[in-house]
C-alpha cells in the first residue's frame, strides 16, 4: 500500500499521541518523561498545579536548543497535560528563536503573567485572562533589559509575599530582586543586588572563590517567616526578603540518590545545573528541579519532583531523588512514608531524633490524603507504625474525608508496641486513600509509616 505524506505525517502524530499520553498515565520520576521539560517553575493557581517550563528542543541536541516555552497543568502531580506553547513569535522577540530560557508564571487580579529569559540578555512579559491564551505581549519589549544592573538580566523568578506584594528575582552569580506595580508589567523600585554570606556554589563547592561563587537560576520562597534564597540545590536563609541571606547548604548530597539515578551528570558534578522551584500545596512542600540521568543528555533534561522537610531549626532537610516522585506509591516496594502524603488537614511534620520526619500534633477530624497508592488488589493488613499517646480511631475512606467507608481501626495507648496492624478489606488494584483520626484529646499520635502486606 502507498502512503503519500499526509498520511506518514498522520501516522507520525498518532504514535507522538499515543506515547505522550502513555507518558501523562504512567509518569513519576521524570514527571513528563522524555520531552525535554525542564527548568521547571511550579505555582498554585485556581486548585491546580502550573509548570512553567524551558523546551530542550531534541534529545540529540549538542547545545542548549530551546525553541519555544512550555505550560503544563495537573491535578495531582502525577498526571500532566500541556496547556501553551508560547512560541518567541508570540512575544517582542517577534521571530524564531533559538535560546528560549527559563520563565516563572503568576496571577493577580484575575490575570495570568508569563515572565521569560530571552537567553542570557533581557527579561519579558506575556499576559492573558485564561492559561490557555491567548497570550499577549503588553509592552512590545523587554520589561527588564540588558545591562540594567551589574549581572546578566535572566532566569527570572517571581515571588509573592504574604500582603500580596510581587517581586521579581534574576541574575548569575550576584542577584537582582525588585517589586513589581501592581500592573505586574513595570518595576516599582530599581533593582538592589541580595547579599549572601559565604555562598557557595557548583563551581565554588570549598567557598574559596571570589568570583562565580553562587550559580544562575535564583528562586525564593517563604516558609514558617524565613526567606529562603535558592540557585540550584544550594540554598541561603534570611530573616529579610531583601537580606543578607546565610548560606545554609545543599539539599542533594550523595546519599540523597537511589539507585540509577546518581549518573550520568553534569561536568561539574550532580550538584550542579538543579535549576528548579520550591512550592506548596495542601500543606504539603516540593522542588522541581532538572534531571539529565535518565535522558544522558545534558542538553535534553528532564523534571523531577521530591518531598521537602523541614528541620527544626529551618533548615532544609536532603531530598530523596528516585523513580518514584511524588504523589503516587507501589506498596510492594515498601512502606509509605506518613509525611508524603498528597494533602493534609491540621497536622504537623516533626523532626525526630534520629533525622526522620513524622507527623504530629494530630487531632480530631485531622486527615491525611495518600493519592494512586498501587499494587493492593493481593494486601490483606494495613499496618500503622509510631507512637500511640490516647485511645482513637482511623476510619480509612477512599479519596476524601467524606468518600466511602472501607475500614474503622480502633488504636489503645495501653499497648506500648510501635505497630497497629488490621485487616484491610479492599480489592482494588489502586485507590486514593483517605485517613481520618478520630479522638477526645489532642496530640492522638506520632504517626511515621503506614505499610500494607
Amino acid at each position: 500500500m502507498q502512503i503519500n505524506f499526509n498520511t506518514k505525517l498522520n501516522i507520525k502524530i498518532f504514535i507522538f499521541l499515543f506515547f505522550l499520553n502513555i507518558c501523562l498515565l504512567f509518569s513519576q520520576n521524570p514527571i513528563i518523561p522524555n520531552m525535554g521539560v525542564n527548568d521547571p517553575h511550579i505555582r498554585i493557581m485556581d486548585d491546580k498545579a502550573f509548570l512553567a517550563a524551558s523546551h530542550d528542543r531534541s534529545a540529540s541536541n549538542k547545545t542548549f536548543e530551546m525553541d519555544d516555552w512550555w505550560l503544563w497543568s495537573s491535578e495531582n502531580l502525577v498526571d500532566w497535560e500541556l496547556v501553551k506553547t508560547l512560541s518567541p513569535e508570540e512575544t517582542y522577540i517577534g521571530k524564531p528563536y533559538t535560546k528560549c530560557w527559563a520563565s516563572d508564571i503568576a496571577k493577580r487580579n484575575g490575570k495570568y503573567y508569563w515572565y521569560f529569559s530571552e537567553a542570557n540578555i533581557n527579561i519579558g512579559v506575556v499576559v492573558a485572562e485564561n492559561p490557555k491564551g491567548p497570550w499577549l505581549d503588553p509592552l512590545g519589549a523587554p520589561l527588564i533589559e540588558e545591562k540594567l544592573t551589574s549581572t546578566k538580566e535572566y532566569d527570572v523568578g517571581i515571588f509573592e509575599d504574604i500582603n500580596g506584594d510581587f517581586f521579581i528575582v534574576f541574575g548569575i552569580w550576584d542577584y537582582y530582586i525588585a517589586k513589581l506595580n501592581e500592573d505586574m508589567i513595570s518595576l516599582a523600585e530599581k533593582p538592589k543586588k541580595i547579599n549572601i554570606d559565604n555562598p557557595r556554589g557548583p563551581y565554588n563547592l570549598c567557598g574559596t572563590r571570589k568570583e562565580k561563587t553562587t550559580d544562575d537560576k535564583p528562586f525564593i520562597h517563604y516558609y514558617n517567616k524565613k526567606y529562603y534564597l535558592s540557585w540550584g540545590c544550594f540554598y541561603a536563609m534570611s530573616d529579610s526578603l531583601y537580606g543578607p541571606y546565610d548560606f545554609k547548604g545543599s539539599i542533594i548530597e550523595s546519599e540523597s540518590f537511589a539507585h540509577g539515578y546518581d549518573s550520568p551528570t553534569w561536568p561539574n558534578g550532580f550538584k550542579q545545573g538543579r535549576h528548579g522551584s520550591f512550592f506548596n500545596w495542601h500543606n504539603q512542600s516540593y522542588f522541581a528541579y532538572c534531571d539529565m540521568s535518565q535522558t544522558g543528555n545534558r542538553y535534553f533534561r528532564d523534571t523531577f519532583i521530591s518531598y521537602i522537610n523541614y528541620k527544626e531549626n529551618g533548615e532544609i532537610s536532603l531530598i530523596r531523588v528516585d523513580g518514584q516522585g511524588v504523589g503516587n506509591f507501589d506498596v510492594n516496594k515498601g512502606h509509605i512514608n506518613a509525611v508524603e502524603y498528597f494533602k493534609s488537614n491540621g497536622v504537623n511534620k516533626i523532626e525526630n531524633s534520629d533525622g526522620s520526619f513524622s507527623i504530629s500534633n494530630i487531632e480530631d477530624k485531622d486527615f491525611l490524603i495518600f493519592n494512586k497508592i498501587k499494587g493492593l488488589s493481593d494486601k490483606k493488613y494495613i499496618k500503622f507504625n509510631g507512637l500511640f499517646n490516647h485511645d482513637f480511631k482511623i476510619e480509612a475512606r477512599l479519596n476524601s474525608p467524606d468518600g466511602k467507608l472501607i475500614g474503622i481501626y480502633d488504636i489503645f495507648a495501653h499497648d506500648i508496641t510501635k505497630e497497629r496492624e488490621f485487616e484491610f478489606n479492599q480489592t482494588e488494584e489502586t485507590i486514593n486513600l483517605c485517613l481520618v483520626f478520630l479522638g477526645d484529646n489532642i496530640d492522638l499520635a506520632d504517626l511515621s509509616e503506614i505499610s500494607f502486606n
